[in-house]
């Protein structure tokens, strides 16, 4: 995303991250419309022409906040599914999964950008091309696997399959009573053995 450059002094980096933490708090706490930019600038400590000379637009600064939060680069990649064991990798990416999805934070973000889907489309656009699409490259990448190891069927619709998935999780953590990490394994595990992803360590 290319960020409007004022002229003068260069940027401070400490300011930029600052005001982009700032953002992404206030859209958790309050979403799009109970956000402005001058509550933004109030809470990085900066003032309100600091944040404009940066963002023109609230939509801007909020959009890129999101990118920054969610364009953690994931490990394994889709490579690394073609080459390595895969229970081993399906077991890491189910513990990672279950610390990501029990976060306040995180079920907060989600319920968020589900509200700002209509209204602000452009906050979905940036969280699916940041976030869910290469989660699920990732998710074909293991689907694909499995259907050569014959744990999933061959003619299986991996796009319906990844979307049952991620309908599954998302209800899960948007319920009222959420569960733990230890408790989102678990479900993720279960979901994961549904769709022939995950094998019990005892084969069963």
């Amino acid at each position: 995303m290319t960020v409007r450059r004022g002229r003068g002094r260069p940027r401070d980096p400490g300011t930029d991250a600052a005001i982009l933490r700032a953002a992404l708090e206030l859209f958790v706490e309050r979403g799009v419309e109970g956000t402005s930019m001058e509550q933004i600038a109030k809470r990085a400590g900066v003032g309100k022409l600091t944040v404009y000379r940066r963002w023109s637009t609230k939509e801007d600064l909020l959009a890129q906040a999101v990118e920054e939060e969610v364009s953690a680069d994931l490990v394994p990649s889709p490579a690394d599914v073609r080459a390595l064991e895969p229970q081993e990798i399906i077991e890491g990416v189910l513990r990672a999964a279950a610390e990501t999805t029990a976060s306040p934070t995180f079920r907060a973000l989600v319920a968020r950008m589900m509200g700002s889907a209509v209204s602000h489309p452009r906050l979905m656009a940036v969280y699916w091309e940041h976030h869910i699409l290469p989660r699920r490259e990732l998710a074909i990448a293991m689907l694909r696997r499995a259907q050569r190891d014959g744990t999933v069927a061959a003619d299986a619709d991996l796009d319906v399959l990844i979307d049952m998935m991620a309908g599954a999780v998302t209800w899960r953590v948007l319920q009222p009573d959420p569960p733990d990490a230890a408790a989102m394994l678990d479900y993720l595990r279960s979901v994961y053995r549904q769709v022939g992803l995950y094998r019990p360590p005892d084969g069963s």
